[in-house]
C-alpha cells in the first residue's frame, strides 16, 4: 500500500497525556481542574503536540483516582463543569489540537446507580448489568487475583452471591454478554461525539469479554493470568466490531486501546485497517518487563535486548495493516527517565535519548505529561505519603508476607504509580507553581532543580529539544510512514535503526549506556542532523548520547 492510502491524520500526530488531578490548579484546593488545563493551553501549543488525552474527569468517587465512574455524563466536581469542559474543547481545537477522553467501560463504580439498583435484589433489572456467582466451599467462586492485591470477587451478605471486580472492590466490572449495557455504552459515547472531542483512550479493553465458565487458574504469574485468562475473550472482537458499525464509524475520530494481554500473536485482530475495531493500541509488552509472578513490586532482571527485541517483534507483527501507539510512560509506570533512563548524572541526556526513541519510531508517538522536562520517580519516606490504591493494597499483603517496610517502599520508590502523578513542575514557587493550596499529593521536593520556567532557560534545556524534535518529525512524514530496519540487534548498549522512504533516509543511533560506546555502523555519506549533547566525538557515543542522520535517497 502506498503511503498516500495510508495517511491518517493521528497517525501523524502526537499524543499528550494529562493526568488532570496533578497538571494545573485554577483553585486552590491542591487539585488539578480544568480550568487549568485552559490556563496551560499555550505550552503544550508551543510544544508542538497536537492530540491531549485527559484522563478520567468524570464523577467518581476516587478510590481509583477516577477510573471508578459513578457518572459518565457529568464532571467531577473537583474538575469543574461541563461549561468549563466545553470551554476547554472550544480552545483545544481553536489552537489547532484535538482532545481525546478516557474511555473506562470494563468497570463502573459501585456507586454508579446500575450497581446500587443491582445490589438490591437478584430480580433487579440492572442485576445482570454484572457479573455474580454464587461461592465455593465457603469462598469465592474461583481463584482468580485482582490487577490490585486479593480476589477479584467481593461478598454481597444480602444476596449470598459475589460479584467479580477485577480492579478494586469498588470497581465491579460490567457485563457485557447483555445487551443492554453495550447498548448503554454506545450511548455514552454518542453522548461525547457529539459534543465534538476527537476520540477515545480506551482502558483495559481487551478485559471486556469474559470467559463465562469462571475455571480456576493454574498459571505460575499474574501476567500469565491477564493474557490468558482475563483478555482476549471469545466475544471481545464482536464487540469492538459492534461498537464501531453502530457509533465510532460515524466520527472522524481516533481509538486507542490500552493493551494487558494482548501480545504480538493478536494485536493484528484489534488493529488491522479491514478489522473494524480499533485504529492503535498501546501494547504493554515493554511495560511489564521485570515484573516477577507477583507482579510490579517482585521485579526480575531484563536489559535493553529484551527492549529491542519487543520493538522488532511487535513491529514484524503489524506489518503494513496495523499499528501502534509508542509510548514510555504513562500514568500507570514509573518516569520514563527514572526506569529507561538515568535520572541522576545523565537524566538532561537520557531524558532526550528517550524522546527521539519515542518520537522516530513507526507509530503514533504519545507523551506523558512532565517528560518534557525529564521529570523523575518521587522518594517519599512513608508509605502515608501515597495515595495510589494500588500501591497501599500491595503494601499490606507483601508486609503480611513478611517483607520488611523498608524493602517494599523500595520497590515502590522504583515502580509504584504515584511516581508520575505527583504535581507538574511549572516553577520554582512553592508547590511548583502547581497550586497555592495544599496539594492533594506531595510535590516532588526536587521541582527546584527540575521545573519549566528553570529548563526552558537551560543551555541544554530538554524542552527545547522536545520541540524541535516535534517540529522535525512533522515536517519528515517518513519518521512517521518510512520502513524501519534495525541494526546492531544483539548490543545491549546501542539501539540504532533506520527509517527510509522513497527521498529520505535516517539513521538514529541511540547509546543508552553510562559510558562511552562505539559508534560501530556506518554513518558514510550521512549528515548529523540532531544530537542531544554538545560535543559529539566522531566515532564515538558519549553516555546516553543520541543521533539522528539524514541523507538523501534521490
Amino acid at each position: 500500500m502506498s503511503t498516500e492510502l495510508q495517511r491518517k491524520w493521528w497517525k501523524e500526530e502526537v499524543i499528550y497525556q494529562i493526568y488532570p488531578r496533578s497538571f494545573m490548579d485554577s483553585n486552590g484546593d491542591g487539585i488539578g481542574d480544568l480550568r487549568g488545563i485552559i490556563s496551560k493551553l499555550d505550552h503544550l501549543h508551543e510544544l508542538g503536540v497536537d492530540i491531549i488525552w485527559l484522563s478520567p474527569i468524570y464523577d467518581s468517587p476516587n478510590d481509583d483516582n477516577g477510573y471508578d465512574i459513578r457518572n459518565y455524563r457529568e464532571i467531577h466536581q473537583e474538575f469543574g463543569t461541563m461549561s468549563d469542559f466545553e470551554e476547554l474543547l472550544e480552545e483545544v481545537h481553536a489552537r489547532g489540537m484535538k482532545l481525546i477522553m478516557d474511555l473506562v467501560v470494563n468497570h463502573s463504580s459501585d456507586e454508579h446507580e446500575w450497581f446500587v439498583e443491582a445490589k438490591k435484589s437478584k430480580d433487579n433489572k440492572y442485576r445482570d448489568y454484572y457479573h455474580w456467582k454464587k461461592g465455593v466451599d465457603g469462598g469465592p467462586p474461583n481463584n482468580w487475583p485482582s490487577f490490585f492485591g486479593g480476589s477479584a470477587w467481593e461478598y454481597d451478605e444480602a444476596s449470598d452471591e459475589y460479584y467479580l471486580h477485577l480492579f478494586t472492590k469498588k470497581q465491579p466490572d460490567l457485563n457485557w454478554e447483555n445487551p443492554k449495557v453495550r447498548e448503554e455504552i454506545k450511548g455514552l459515547l454518542k453522548f461525547w461525539l457529539d459534543k465534538g472531542i476527537d476520540g477515545f483512550r480506551m482502558d483495559v479493553i481487551p478485559l471486556i469479554s469474559k470467559r463465562l465458565n469462571f475455571e480456576n487458574h493454574t498459571l505460575g504469574s499474574f501476567n500469565e493470568v491477564v493474557e490468558k485468562v482475563y483478555s482476549n475473550g471469545p466475544k471481545v472482537h464482536d464487540y469492538l466490531n459492534e461498537i464501531y458499525e453502530d457509533v465510532l464509524s460515524k466520527y472522524d475520530i481516533m481509538t486507542v486501546g490500552e493493551g494487558p494481554g494482548i501480545n504480538k500473536n493478536v494485536g493484528l485482530k484489534y488493529v488491522g485497517h479491514d478489522r473494524g475495531e480499533l485504529n492503535m493500541i498501546f501494547h504493554l509488552d515493554h511495560m511489564f518487563l521485570g515484573h516477577g509472578p507477583k507482579g510490579k513490586f517482585d521485579p526480575i532482571p531484563y536489559d535493553w535486548c529484551d527492549i529491542k527485541k519487543i520493538f522488532r517483534d511487535w513491529h514484524e507483527a503489524m506489518g503494513e495493516s496495523g499499528w501502534l501507539s509508542i509510548f514510555l510512560d504513562n500514568h500507570d509506570f514509573p518516569r520514563l527517565v527514572s526506569r529507561f533512563g538515568n535520572d541522576n548524572q545523565y537524566r538532561r541526556e537520557s531524558a532526550k535519548l528517550l524522546a527521539m526513541l519515542v518520537l522516530t519510531q513507526k507509530g503514533t508517538a504519545c507523551l506523558y505529561q512532565g517528560s518534557e522536562i525529564g521529570m523523575s520517580n518521587v522518594v517519599f519516606d512513608s508509605i502515608s505519603e501515597y495515595r495510589d490504591v494500588e500501591t497501599h493494597n500491595f503494601h499490606k499483603e507483601f508486609i503480611a508476607n513478611g517483607v520488611s517496610e523498608a524493602d517494599f517502599l523500595s520497590e515502590v520508590h522504583a515502580h509504584g504509580r504515584d511516581n508520575a502523578r505527583t504535581p507538574f513542575q511549572w516553577d520554582e514557587s512553592e508547590n511548583a507553581g502547581f497550586s497555592s493550596g495544599k496539594t492533594w499529593i506531595n510535590v516532588n521536593p526536587n521541582y527546584k532543580e527540575i521545573n519549566l520556567a528553570v529548563d526552558k532557560t537551560a543551555k541544554d534545556s530538554i524542552f527545547k529539544f522536545y520541540k524541535n524534535l516535534l517540529s522535525f518529525r512533522k515536517e519528515n512524514l517518513c519518521l512517521v510512514y518510512g520502513q524501519w530496519v534495525e541494526h546492531m540487534l544483539e548490543n545491549k548498549n546501542i539501539y540504532a535503526y533506520d527509517r527510509i522512504d522513497e527521498n529520505t533516509h535516517f539513521r538514529i543511533v541511540l547509546n543508552h549506556s553510562n559510558e562511552v560506546q562505539d559508534l560501530s555502523l556506518s554513518v558514510d555519506g550521512y549528515e548529523l542532523i540532531m544530537n542531544n549533547i554538545e560535543d559529539s566525538s566522531g566515532d564515538q557515543l558519549s553516555p546516553w548520547e543520541a543521533r539522528l542522520y539524514k541523507k538523501s535517497n534521490s
